[in-house]
Formats: C-alpha cells, structure tokens, sequence
C-alpha cells in the first residue's frame, strides 16, 4: 500500500530556512514525477515545486528561486529546502506524484512563518 509521511515543518521568523522531507512507501516513487503542494485553509491545494525522475525541476513563481526540490532515490525520499521564507509560505504542505496523483494524501506538515 502507498503512503507518504511528511516531515519538517515548524514556526520560522520571516527571511529563515526550513528543510521538510517526504518519504514515500510502495512503488510511486522510482517511476514517477514526486512534487510538492501547499494548502491554506480555505484554499485548495497550490503546486509548489516538481522533480522528474531525471531530476528536471519545476518551481511555481511564488517560489522560484527561494525553494530547492531534490530526491533521494536510494531513500525513497523526496525534500524541499525553502529558504527566504515569507508569512504568505505560511501554509500546510503535502508531498506527492505530479498530478494525477497516485497516491493518498498524506497528513502534511504545517509551516509558519512569522513576520
């Protein structure tokens, strides 16, 4: 059965740096896109960032040069160091394929960032 746990999050002031992880069981991982999401309450979930299984990298404007995407295949692991953070990153993260997603929804890790 797939599953993903998130991990990282916390309460940063404004202009830090936090490093969350997720760890996806099952198959998912080795042959697909994994990607990161985010969710405000009252907001559907936004794209964050992607990674290929080649390592090509997509961002979305709101974070694009702020935020890294790696993977770790050998650990079924996929990261994103968010760096220059500001109050509106403030938000839940989710990590999973890029969309379809083929996998349920982890339950996140909440990310505060504090002005």
């Amino acid at each position: 059965q797939v599953q993903l746990v998130e991990s990282g999050g916390g309460l940063v002031q404004a202009g830090g740096s936090l490093s969350l992880s997720c760890v996806a069981s099952g198959d998912i991982f080795s042959i697909n896109s994994m990607a990161w999401y985010r969710r405000t309450p009252g907001k559907q979930r936004a794209f964050v960032a992607t990674i290929s299984t080649g390592g090509i990298t997509n961002y979305s404007d709101a974070v694009k040069g702020r935020f890294t995407i790696s993977r770790d295949s050998a650990k079924n692991t996929v990261s994103l160091q968010m760096n220059s953070l500001r109050p509106e990153d403030t938000a839940v993260y989710y990590c999973n394929t890029l969309y379809p997603w083929r996998a349920p929804w982890g339950q996140g890790t909440q990310v505060t960032v504090s002005s």
